[in-house]
């Protein structure tokens, strides 16, 4: 029995068993396509992930009031007031951290915007000067606020692009003024279209000296974050070490088990997503895996079934000379 004519009796089998046929091979194809496109929605959500992350800079170091978490019961020691100014001006001081170029206290919060009649929900981000240096990010039509106003609290705002069309349309938005919790707050630039920016989504966005946002707004005197600009990326890991030392001496710490903050770097927090998106995948992609086997064990069925099916035949095909390995090369 040739190999051309064991396949022409195996197409002539899978035609007079179309539907069993057609359901066999699409639980197949529906398996393998299912691995395909969970493992490629895996790596593109990493991807756009870590890229976001890397958009706020390789250099960048942040620091988080609270215990460093380690499981989903510690989320909530994130929250905390442990960054106060005091720790600002300690570690802006060059003796202490001689290395960071950049630092910048951070405040932030979802709030309702008004202007008019119109109103939008965006989140409110208050920091310094240089928190526009430190997201690459300036105003596309205005100005941005400076040091000075920083100081002298003033209640100056930049919109992202979606609040200022949310709020006014095609009208001229520079120097009006909005609403924030009922302080005004008057409009002196506008960000051209960013997206999202590490966890900011700059198009949904207000930006205020972070004093405004303190006193005005949260009515709080300590940082959600301070982002630090390291001068190399050489020197990272000697800005941490200033960073650790500085604000444990602020803060009377002596074990570093009991540290009220934690600091992150941008390659640490890449590492995190990326190990935690690999097993959210790895986990989607066994699920989907499951498919492919109650596919391949509908085949083992239908094989077995088209043996059954054909015992006689079989039988026949013995008795006139056909040898087992030509029995087993047919099916």
């Amino acid at each position: 029995m040739t190999a051309r004519h064991l396949f022409k009796t195996a197409i002539k089998a899978l035609k007079s068993h179309k539907s069993r046929s057609f359901l066999t091979i699409l639980g197949i194809v529906i398996g393998i396509t299912a691995i395909i496109l969970v493992m490629s929605i895996g790596q593109g959500a990493q991807d756009l992930i870590l890229s976001q992350i890397q958009g706020l800079g390789s250099k960048t170091i942040v620091v988080i009031p609270g215990r460093e978490p380690t499981g989903p019961s510690d989320v909530a020691q994130v929250f905390s007031d442990s960054l106060k100014e005091r720790d600002l001006n300690l570690i802006s001081r060059k003796e202490n951290v001689p290395n960071a170029d950049k630092i910048v206290p951070v405040v932030f919060g979802g709030e309702s915007i008004a202007y008019g009649n119109e109103t939008y929900r965006a989140t409110v981000l208050g920091g310094a000067a240089d928190v526009f240096e430190i997201f690459d990010i300036y105003p596309a039509e205005g100005v941005a606020f400076t040091e000075s106003d920083v100081r002298s609290r003033q209640a100056y705002a930049v919109i992202g692009s979606k609040v200022k069309d949310e709020l006014f349309g095609g009208d001229e938005a520079i120097g009006q003024r909005i609403k924030i919790k009922e302080k005004n707050f008057r409009v002196i630039g506008i960000l051209p279209q960013k997206g999202q920016v590490s966890f900011f989504n700059f198009d949904e966005i207000v930006l205020v000296p972070y004093t405004s946002a303190q006193d005005s707004l949260f009515g709080i005197k300590y940082f959600h974050r301070l982002i630090i600009s390291a001068d190399t990326e050489e020197n990272i890991p000697r800005v941490v070490e200033d960073l650790q030392a500085t604000l444990r001496n602020s803060h009377n710490i002596t074990d570093i088990e009991k540290d009220d903050f934690f600091v992150q770097t941008q390659a640490d927090l890449a590492m995190r997503i990326g190990t935690v998106t690999s097993i959210l995948t790895l986990l989607l992609v066994s699920v989907a895996a499951i498919s492919l086997v109650v596919g391949g064990i509908g085949i083992m069925n239908i094989m077995l079934v088209a043996v059954t099916e054909r015992t006689r035949e079989i039988g026949l095909r013995k008795a006139l000379g056909a040898a087992n390995r030509d029995i087993l090369r047919q099916f």
